[in-house]
């Protein structure tokens, strides 16, 4: 190989290995402000999580899972809890007699509405500081991210 080659080599490693420091430091931020905001209705970052996941349309653990790019062990563990505390419930699955579906209860949908509130203060405040336009290109390239990962390590597209 090339001395330009072992160049560009070295410089696309250490562009991963920036992007890769760079997500994980965004996961515990947003982690973090999840959390925050989550908490006067009760709730976790992950219950949050799980529990806006079937807003629209209830899903499998699995489902959820897929959508989320998490473990379906963790979102199993998080579902029966919020299924437990009566935020959720769990349902018949036309599609499938045993893996059944989640759906949030009333209590699940009224406790997601208080974040509503702080969810939208966060959202003013970042469009301030990134700009509307920047804002949408931040989304666009972590969706142009999270496609290229899952296409070159096989994954089916989320939806």
């Amino acid at each position: 190989m090339s001395d330009a080659g072992a160049g560009s080599e070295r410089v696309r490693r250490d562009l991963l290995s920036a992007t890769a420091l760079g997500v994980f430091r965004l996961n515990g931020q947003f982690l973090a402000v999840s959390d925050e905001l989550a908490a006067p209705a009760g709730l976790s970052a992950a219950r949050w999580q799980v529990l806006g996941a079937v807003l629209r349309e209830p899903l499998p653990v699995a489902g959820i899972a897929r959508v989320m790019g998490i473990t379906r062990q963790s979102v199993q563990r998080v579902a029966d809890v919020l299924a437990g505390q009566g935020l959720a419930e769990y349902v018949p699955n036309p599609a499938h007699r045993r893996a059944k579906l989640l759906r949030p209860t009333d209590a699940g949908r009224a406790a997601v509405a208080l974040i509503g509130p702080g969810h939208a203060r966060l959202a003013d405040r970042l469009a301030a500081e990134l700009g509307d336009e920047g804002f949408a290109a931040v989304v666009l390239c972590l969706e142009r991210l999270s496609d290229a990962l899952g296409r070159i390590s096989g994954e089916d597209p989320a939806p």
